[in-house]
């Protein structure tokens, strides 16, 4: 796999609800891949976990309907 850049991740995140499922989750590996790297900087693993927590927050809100739970 290419080596990924925290600004691609960061941007793939923001692309997140407008692919198909397989490449969200492909998306969201980057970004664990990314926060458990502690080679990178503390605002970049901050700055994409703040946009794959709000991700993770409009999943929720769109999948889950009537008494589901997330």
């Amino acid at each position: 796999m290419a080596s990924l850049t925290p600004q691609m991740v960061y941007d793939n995140l923001l692309q997140i609800d407008l692919v198909d499922a397989v490449k969200s989750a492909t998306y969201r590996q980057q970004a664990q891949e990314i926060l458990a790297d502690l080679n990178i900087s503390l605002k970049w693993r901050q700055a994409i976990a703040d946009r794959l927590n709000r991700a993770n927050q409009l999943l929720g809100l769109l999948t889950v309907t009537g008494d589901d739970s997330y």
